[in-house]
């Protein structure tokens, strides 16, 4: 069975990640504006350093834990684990495919939150360019609506996967 913490793809999107956030990183000011109120104002600041250990644990710890969690979880043949119809998913001649599914489809949700925190780092580095410091509210309701679309479609892809099995 694939391990959600070592599959190479799901490892290289968080070196890329992290990568970006180290490299975009390097333009923004000694105190990062690094939270917005309405209207996009800045009204919260991080040290630069600060801010760079934040956004990489946000960007490349959090998706790898969630998932180095579900592997555990998983791993675990007494595991609760709550599928529609799940006396027929995870019954033993089903079972590995399922469990196999499951890490696949965490780490692709891991990938989309991977990408959803880079854009949002992003329009953070954007925002510190301006002065004062400015948050695009539009950009960021743009990727916000986006990512929560792309999470939807993930929920609808998990439950037809698990649907009633033909008789």
């Amino acid at each position: 069975m694939k391990r959600s913490t070592t599959s190479p793809v799901f490892l290289g999107v968080l070196v890329l990640a992290a990568l970006f956030v180290w490299r975009t990183s390097r333009t923004l000011p000694a105190v990062v504006a690094s939270h917005f109120g309405p209207g996009g104002e800045a009204n919260g600041y991080m040290t630069h350093a600060v801010y760079l250990k934040f956004m990489l644990g946000f960007v490349v710890l959090l998706p790898w834990l969630v998932n180095f969690a579900m592997e555990r979880i998983l791993a675990s043949p007494r595991a609760s684990i709550n599928l529609p119809n799940r006396d027929h998913w995870l019954s033993e001649p089903q079972r590995t495919s399922t469990i196999e599914y499951l890490l696949r489809h965490m780490r692709y949700f891991g990938m989309m939150l991977v990408v959803f925190l880079c854009c949002v780092h992003w329009m953070v580095v954007r925002a510190n360019a301006a002065v004062p410091p400015t948050l695009d509210s539009t950009r960021f309701s743009i990727a916000l609506g986006a990512y929560l679309l792309v999470v939807v479609l993930w929920i609808v892809a998990l439950r037809r996967r698990f649907r009633r099995p033909a008789a």
